[in-house]
């Protein structure tokens, strides 16, 4: 079959590499429908270190079930499904409490920019939809396996709700995807930090009623100036470098949340007095166990109520998933569904 390997920072080949086949009895094999480049997928593309080994890559998609191990019982070949982007078995206390990306039997899903893809605990990761679903809320459905719920995670994580001030940091596919769930949860006022006018117009359109295209220094005065020196009541963050936490500490108002979802690049940051302490600021957040979220999100897509799916601004064929890469990181496009 086809699938996507990075060999090194911007090293990105398709090639004919062995189907994988079921290895545990609670695997399934499925054939990959849509799959996407996630901003995550990002941080190794400019930073890997060359090897003669490619990293199969892709950690999103939607697909039929094609082969099944000796105790999946409750998906069957033929289903159409979400698989989300962490494995799980769903069933154990830490599942049960609703934080399936934590799972003692579970990991993250990789090799999804491929024809196949094996799923580890499928009983407990996939989730069927419609076999006759409207193709085109294929791309809508595929949010659901990472990008919508993440956001929307950020948002949960947070408490946001009616009367709340929310500021997002971030114009990416995540940073939009929590403007439109904090929008879903009645948040009253939401600034969107961002300053690609293409992506903050759709984040307008999602619900952002700010936009503040400045950063740093400028940007934490801006919103406190919108927001007469208090501050947000919460703050999403979704990139995951320093300066967009500083900014975060910086514009959060006291007793306020941090919730952040952007995979972090750093282990070391500020909690002290002049960052999270002194102002009594929760932080919070970490990867989205959207299979928490994901049967309560499907039957909104599927009527319309929200239309996450259009996060995705371009298309490439699993042949062109490099140029999907190159896209993204050259900002050309938001987000890139990839069609095997």
């Amino acid at each position: 079959m086809r699938a996507t390997l990075m060999y090194g920072a911007g090293d990105v080949r398709v090639e004919e590499v062995a189907e994988p086949t079921i290895q545990a009895p609670t695997d399934a094999i499925v054939r990959v429908t849509v799959a996407c480049v996630c901003g995550s997928d990002l941080h190794p593309y400019r930073s890997k270190k060359a090897g003669e080994r490619g990293t199969p890559m892709g950690h999103e998609a939607v697909g039929v079930i094609e082969q099944v191990g000796a105790d999946v019982h409750d998906v069957a070949v033929g289903d159409l499904v979400v698989v989300p982007f962490g494995y799980s078995d769903n069933t154990c206390a830490i599942c049960r409490d609703g934080f399936q990306t934590a799972c003692p039997h579970g990991g993250f899903i990789a090799g999804a920019q491929a024809e196949l893809l094996r799923v580890p605990q499928a009983d407990g990761t996939v989730v069927t939809v419609p076999a006759d679903v409207d193709p085109a809320l294929l791309p809508s459905l595929l949010t659901l396996s990472d990008v919508y719920l993440t956001g929307y995670h950020a948002a949960f994580m947070a408490k946001v709700a009616p009367g709340k001030v929310v500021t997002v940091i971030g114009d990416g596919a995540v940073g939009l995807s929590a403007v439109l769930a904090a929008r879903q949860m009645g948040a009253e006022r939401i600034i969107l930090m961002g300053r690609h006018t293409v992506r903050t117009d759709l984040g307008r359109r999602w619900g952002a009623t700010d936009v503040v295209a400045e950063r740093g220094e400028e940007g934490v005065a801006k919103v406190l100036e919108l927001t007469g020196g208090e501050g947000s009541h919460v703050v999403l963050e979704a990139v995951g470098h320093m300066p967009a936490y500083e900014q975060a500490y910086g514009v959060v108002r006291a007793g306020g949340v941090i919730s952040r979802v952007g995979v972090p690049q750093y282990e070391q940051a500020p909690v002290g007095f002049g960052s999270l302490f002194g102002k009594n600021v929760t932080l919070n957040g970490g990867p989205a166990p959207v299979r928490a979220y994901i049967e309560d999100a499907i039957p909104l897509v599927l009527d319309g109520t929200i239309d996450p799916g259009a996060v995705f601004d371009a298309e490439v064929s699993l042949d062109d998933t490099a140029e999907g890469y190159r896209l993204m990181d050259s900002r050309e496009a938001l987000k890139v569904l990839v069609r095997p």
